[in-house]
């Protein structure tokens, strides 16, 4: 069930993307007069199709469905000698070099708006999210040695405000791609249940690629907050017996500060068939329990369960917005996501950024099914975030790609005539193999990743 249920998400987002990407060529050849003969969702063989319109442009599905196109009259692709004369105007090489370069672009165009029109969605929506509230630091971390202590709660970055945990991560993940600084103000418990803003100054520079295809956060120590070890439900088990109640707070494991429900469960999973002696307050009054965790087997690794509920759910907001400003917001994340991805794929060439980063359709697909499974939202910002993906990627100076095409006009704007058809033969081919080079790369990680 789970893999269909992938599949069809997977099916729903990249039809999505392909028919907003086409839609957008199509629309503009439309505007600019040019004649669109065939519409297709899909590559190769036409298996469905049917003729609409004053053109009776063809609509199609084809076999192949990573993809789709839109054909339009073309004297490099077709003879036009038998062509109506009134529609060799509507032909596309006679178009003048600024419209062709709108219809080019106006499939990467549209997957950006399509972007924006997502976000400011669910701005207006509102998302729940994570309150950007930090867990106490191990003192071997960056982030315990510029003074995280945990219980803040982060308000802004270098002036920025941050409404939100992944809010949060995004703002540090720019400024460590540039190996900055960031300025962080947070808000700490002050005396008499007041309040007090102080500052923390986190370099990033010391951050590596590989530590920015992981956990980067985990890393510099900067990890989100808990609940207080409180227990919940008691079942039958080592809890119950050992005389354990619901509403319990559990403060030190075999004299190890427990500093969240968290480390608690961390703590009883990595202590299967031990003795622990639990130190907690209940009803104001201190208590110790001794007991041992049960053994069991959970995906291969032997862990330890004592059969009692600990919350660990973080403190939740929700981040909505009127009309005007979550399209802005949707502009700027749309905007900010974009320069993000360019700022990889250089550090890639550089090799700054390891390759892995790359990914195909299968590990593209399995976020489908993951984010469809969480909900609505999750979904939507997936498709999103794909979406701009997808922009930028077409938007890449590779012959074949719609950016490739957008740099023959260029040429041929600076040089006064259009490139020649020997040189666009070879660029062809050589970013055919780029093309394939880079779908060679992504099946490779894709395959590690299922495998490891």
């Amino acid at each position: 069930m789970n893999l269909l249920h992938t599949i069809l998400a997977f099916v729903v987002a990249l039809g999505t993307l392909v028919v907003v990407h086409e839609l957008g060529h199509y629309w503009v050849a439309r505007l600019c007069g040019v004649k669109v003969l065939r519409f297709s969702v899909g590559m190769g063989r036409v298996v469905w199709s049917r003729r609409f319109g004053r053109d009776q442009t063809e609509w199609a599905i084809s076999i192949l469905p990573l993809g789709g196109y839109v054909k339009m009259l073309d004297a490099r692709e077709q003879d036009v000698a038998d062509i109506d004369p009134a529609d060799l105007n509507r032909e596309f090489t006679r178009q003048s070099v600024w419209r062709r370069i709108a219809i080019v672009a106006a499939g990467p165009l549209a997957n950006f708006i399509l972007a924006i029109l997502l976000f400011a969605g669910l701005y207006m929506h509102g998302i729940p999210e994570p309150v950007a509230r930090l867990r106490a630091a191990e003192p071997q971390t960056l982030a315990y040695q510029v003074g995280v202590r945990g219980g803040e709660t982060i308000t802004a970055i270098n002036g920025e405000a941050v409404h939100g945990w992944s809010d949060l991560r995004w703002k540090l993940m720019q400024l460590a791609l540039e190996k900055t600084t960031a300025r962080m103000d947070v808000e700490r418990a002050g005396p008499a249940g007041s309040k007090r803003i102080d500052t923390i100054v986190l370099p990033l520079d010391s951050l590596s690629a590989k530590d920015l295809e992981s956990d980067f956060l985990t890393r510099l120590g900067l990890s989100l907050a808990r609940p207080p070890a409180i227990l919940g439900k008691i079942m039958d088990g080592p809890a119950q017996r050992a005389g354990l109640q619901s509403g319990d707070l559990i403060l030190d494991v075999n004299g190890v500060a427990v500093k969240d429900g968290l480390a608690l469960v961390e703590l009883i999973r990595a202590s299967p068939g031990k003795q622990l002696e639990l130190h907690g307050v209940r009803a104001g009054q201190d208590f110790r329990i001794a007991l041992v965790p049960d053994t069991q087997e959970d995906n291969g690794k032997t862990i330890g369960r004592i059969k009692v509920e600990v919350p660990l759910a973080p403190e939740m907001t929700v981040i909505s917005d009127g009309p005007l400003t979550a399209i802005a917001k949707g502009a700027q994340r749309t905007w900010d996501t974009s320069m993000l991805t360019f700022k990889m794929i250089g550090k890639m060439l550089t090799g700054q950024v390891s390759w892995k980063n790359i990914t195909g359709p299968i590990t593209i697909a399995d976020y489908a099914g993951q984010t469809a499974r969480i909900g609505l939202v999750s979904y939507l910002s997936f498709i999103a975030f794909i979406s701009i993906s997808l922009g930028v990627m077409n938007l890449l100076p590779i012959p074949v790609l719609d950016g490739g095409h957008l740099l023959y006009y260029s040429l041929e704007i600076l040089t006064g005539r259009p490139v020649s058809e020997r040189f666009g033969e070879i660029a062809q081919r050589a970013g055919l193999g780029i093309l394939m080079t880079l779908m060679l790369v992504a099946a490779f990680n894709d395959i590690v990743r299922l495998m490891f």
